[in-house]
């Protein structure tokens, strides 16, 4: 039997509803809606079971919101099934909630952190002068150089998320990444999609949210993880605590390295890859670098059970 690794998604799989079955269902999981509540100070759990759906999307509630989805999943998890993974990572702001999993930090802590995150960021930049867009099957290297083509002193586009084979982000000042846009088209881009999203999020245009993430990482308590975690930045597993720090401060403006993430873990002999949290993007992540990796999606009691019985087919 091959390795486990959990997942954790980021911005971008929240949806109104989310949550809302499992603390119906669980007590555990009711409990971490109860806990975000008391931690923010404001009702986070109406906002993620009822909307409305323009004030889940804003930036500084999206984040602790779907972190709180996949730590009430997680617990629910764990509480039916005996089930540790040998690595965690998860996508962006997904990373905070497999720091909470490998016990580097604490969910309360995590929560609060995440809020001011995208307050941050949200605040970085003003409307409208950054974007970002999804590249489509275009090589990596010969995206990087459409980036750096199109980048000018005053207006930059960088990659943002290199999400896994022929699915590339990119981000930075709104003109330049409709040129970058434009010029991966003659390229060989097969599509060049602009995303809905408030900011251009992991480019260097977040330089001031990471500085002020900064400051307030200094106030919050980080231990070494108990679990492997492995970093956006770097596709690498990091345990001590004063390096995951760093890597927290660097994530804000830095890449998100996911397709070399999921490799990382291949290469550690993981084969089964369980998604915790909204939604199923990183699986078609996941299955687009690998087709043959076990993917299981736990957003429900019928997800845990999926798990469970997967267990019971492994003889774990």
């Amino acid at each position: 039997m091959g390795k486990i690794a959990f997942l954790f998604p980021g911005q971008g799989s929240q949806q109104v509803g989310m949550g809302k079955a499992i603390a119906e269902e669980k007590t555990s999981a009711k409990q971490v809606f109860e806990q975000a509540d008391q931690a923010l100070g404001y009702a986070l759990s109406e906002l993620c079971f009822a909307g409305p759906e323009e004030e889940l999307r804003l930036t500084a509630n999206t984040q602790p919101a779907i972190l709180t989805t996949s730590v009430a999943l997680l617990r629910a998890l764990q509480e039916e099934v005996d089930i540790k993974p040998d690595f965690v990572a998860g996508h962006s702001l997904g990373e905070y909630s497999a720091l909470v999993t490998a016990d580097a930090i604490s969910f309360s802590d995590a929560v609060q952190i995440v809020h001011k995150r995208g307050t941050y960021m949200e605040q970085a930049v003003p409307a409208g002068v950054g974007s970002m867009s999804a590249v489509l099957q275009l090589d990596r290297d010969k995206l990087d150089e459409v980036c750096q083509q199109a980048s000018q002193p005053d207006s930059v586009v960088e990659p943002a998320n290199y999400n896994c084979p022929g699915q590339i982000v990119i981000s930075g000042h709104k003109e330049a990444v409709e040129r970058a846009g434009v010029a991966a088209a003659e390229a060989g881009a097969r599509r060049v999609v602009p995303l809905v999203v408030s900011g251009p999020f992991h480019s260097s245009l977040m330089k001031p949210a990471q500085e002020q993430l900064a400051k307030s990482l200094e106030e919050v308590t980080i231990q070494d993880a108990k679990i492997p975690v492995v970093a956006n930045v770097t596709a690498q597993s990091v345990t001590e605590a004063s390096r995951i720090r760093e890597l927290l401060v660097d994530q804000v403006s830095s890449p998100v390295l996911w397709e070399d993430t999921v490799r990382y873990l291949l290469d550690q002999g993981v084969t089964t890859f369980v998604e915790i949290g909204a939604g199923n993007v990183l699986a078609g992540l996941i299955r687009k670098v690998d087709r043959k990796a076990k993917v299981l999606n736990v957003q429900d009691l019928a997800g845990i059970e999926q798990v469970r019985e997967f267990l019971k087919e492994e003889q774990i």
